[in-house]
């Protein structure tokens, strides 16, 4: 590995969250170059790099009605295109996917299937597209089976400053009587979901969405946090139970790090009852899990968000993230670096003869798929 540079291409958010700084110096002490990329410059120049790993959700989406971020997206293809042996984490039409909820959520519905024998499913879901109207909504919501109350996000998975979040914000703001009267403080750039109970309040929507329906799951959330071909579980509060079937109760809005943060404490996380613990997580039914998310996204550095139904204790899944935080796995950074070793192991053995000038290969660290 002596003389192996990795690039990093992350926010100046990502970088703090994920401690880049300590990174850097860990992969050192085991001769491997970490080098932060700047997307802003020539990437040439910058270079080579062995293995450049990214997470350009933000710049993928405002690439959508955004000129700088649609010549930084291009700068950066144009350097994967004509750089075809450097190591890619992750392809960028893998994270591309899972931007979008309506294609990530088709991914997860498929998983009842896939993973009967683990008793593993995903929740009812109903895609809102930006020009259904209000009945056609109220009509699809029954035909399909959904159950009161419905979780709502934001067809946009990711993307901090997305135009949808955007929408998002100039709507809730006409919320936020509603807010305060539930304590809930609006964060500073969105309020991307929300808990609607009866068909009547289906107009708070802001299509385009996913409608989801809520499962009881006693207020605990599973983070499976995936690194190459370890995994790993981190429980985390979440939404407490709420009685099933419609009922008058006004929608609630708030956004997913107010209840699902380590240190986070809402009155959305306190059950207001006594129930009885939950059975632990499968560890095989989690392993069997990760394999087939691996197969179907070919990517390598992924989360996915399970819950338990305290009904049936099946493992639900409810949602999917690109390159998360990691946040409560000590060994993220030993991990990921094995990873890029073997990665790297894999492209030597392939090209023994390859140049110090590596080109750009899109890979999970099983087969590379083009842009």
């Amino acid at each position: 590995m002596s003389g192996r540079r990795v690039g990093f291409c992350l926010s100046d958010k990502k970088r703090r969250r994920m401690n880049l700084n300590a990174f850097r110096d860990f992969c050192g002490v085991h001769g491997v170059e970490v080098v932060e990329i700047d997307l802003t410059q020539p990437l040439i120049p910058q270079g080579p790099f062995n293995v450049i790993v990214h997470k350009l959700s933000d710049v993928i989406v405002e690439a959508e009605h955004d000129s700088r971020s649609q010549q930084l997206l291009a700068n950066f293809q144009s350097y994967v295109s004509t750089h075809p042996g450097t190591v890619l984490l992750d392809p960028l039409p893998a994270m591309t996917q899972l931007l979008d909820r309506f294609v990530s959520y088709m991914i997860m519905s498929k998983l009842h299937n896939s993973l009967r024998d683990w008793h593993v499913c995903s929740p009812p879901y109903l895609k809102v597209p930006s020009a259904a109207d209000l009945s056609t909504i109220k009509q699809t919501v029954m035909s399909q089976g959904l159950s009161f109350p419905l979780i709502c996000k934001t067809r946009v998975a990711h993307g901090s400053l997305s135009h949808e979040v955007k929408g998002f914000i100039k709507f809730f703001i006409l919320q936020i009587f509603s807010l305060c009267s539930l304590n809930i403080c609006p964060p500073s750039l969105s309020l991307q979901m929300s808990l609607i109970f009866s068909a009547g309040r289906l107009a708070d929507i802001h299509p385009p969405c996913v409608l989801q329906s809520f499962v009881n799951h006693g207020a605990v959330l599973h983070k499976v946090f995936v690194v190459g071909d370890k995994h790993f579980c981190v429980e985390r509060p979440s939404l407490k139970n709420f009685p099933s079937g419609p009922c008058d109760r006004k929608t609630i809005f708030f956004n997913s790090h107010q209840v699902s943060k380590p240190e986070c404490s809402s009155d959305l996380t306190a059950l207001d009852e006594q129930m009885p613990c939950l059975p632990p997580l499968s560890s095989q039914a989690v392993a069997a899990l990760v394999r087939e998310l691996q197969v179907q996204l070919g990517m390598a550095l992924f989360g996915v968000d399970v819950i338990i139904n305290i009904h049936t204790h099946t493992l639900t899944v409810i949602d999917i993230n690109i390159f998360p935080g990691y946040e409560g796995v000590p060994q993220f950074f030993s991990s990921l670096l094995s990873h890029i070793k073997t990665v790297l192991d894999k492209q030597t053995s392939a090209c023994p003869r390859a140049t110090s000038s590596p080109q750009t290969t899109q890979t999970a660290g099983g087969p590379s798929a083009g842009l």
